[in-house]
């Protein structure tokens, strides 16, 4: 590689984000990268994941000058995507499993901890009825030692790109960036993330 082509790596913003075979999660991914950090096929307790992201976010008040801060928050969402053939209700609850399992290990609950999300979506073919409407109706979230360490939260979502589809739990704002078909703002996940995140601080504060 020639000093030329280093520099150019350098200043490439894309340089280190993995590309995909599969076309749909590839441009799925230029959608997250401004916002998550990603991996490909992210194997995590049996379960492999063809896309996994993380997002983070720290809050700081300041108080008359920058180096004086004070209620520090912290909010983390785990994104896990994977494909697959078909999906069914038991899949979507091991992963809702798995995520309580995760918040277990990778929580660290304390003051500063605000929120961990963790979020878990699949690709499929179709989504049946029964999967639809408990994808629709899940919601859970864990208050930590009352809330006075934050809380965590799984969420599900499903997407079937062939049939322009898409089933998603309450505030799930992520789907937005997987539903390719949709025209205007609503591609852009950013947006939904993080005005989510500013009105969860805004409520705590």
């Amino acid at each position: 590689m020639t000093d030329s082509d280093r520099a150019e790596d350098e200043q490439d913003p894309l340089a280190d984000v993995p590309d995909w075979d599969d076309e749909y999660v590839d441009r799925v991914s230029d959608r997250l990268l401004h916002s998550y950090d990603l991996e490909r096929d992210r194997s995590v307790r049996g379960h492999r994941f063809t896309l996994y992201g993380r997002l983070a976010i720290e809050r700081r008040k300041q108080f008359l000058h920058p180096s004086v801060t004070y209620g520090d928050h912290q909010t983390t969402e785990h994104l896990f995507l994977k494909r697959a053939d078909s999906v069914s209700v038991a899949e979507m609850e091991r992963l809702s499993a798995l995520g309580d399992e995760l918040a277990d290990v990778w929580v660290e609950p304390d003051e500063e901890h605000f929120g961990t999300e963790f979020v878990f979506g699949v690709v499929s073919p179709e989504i049946p009825t029964a999967v639809r409407e408990f994808v629709a109706d899940f919601e859970q979230r864990t208050l930590l030692k009352y809330g006075y360490h934050g809380h965590y939260a799984v969420r599900l979502f499903v997407v079937a790109p062939g049939r322009e589809t898409s089933v998603a739990s309450p505030e799930t704002d992520v789907v937005q960036a997987f539903r390719l078909w949709d025209d205007g703002d609503g591609g852009d996940s950013r947006g939904g993330v993080f005005e989510r995140l500013r009105g969860a601080f805004s409520r705590r504060s």
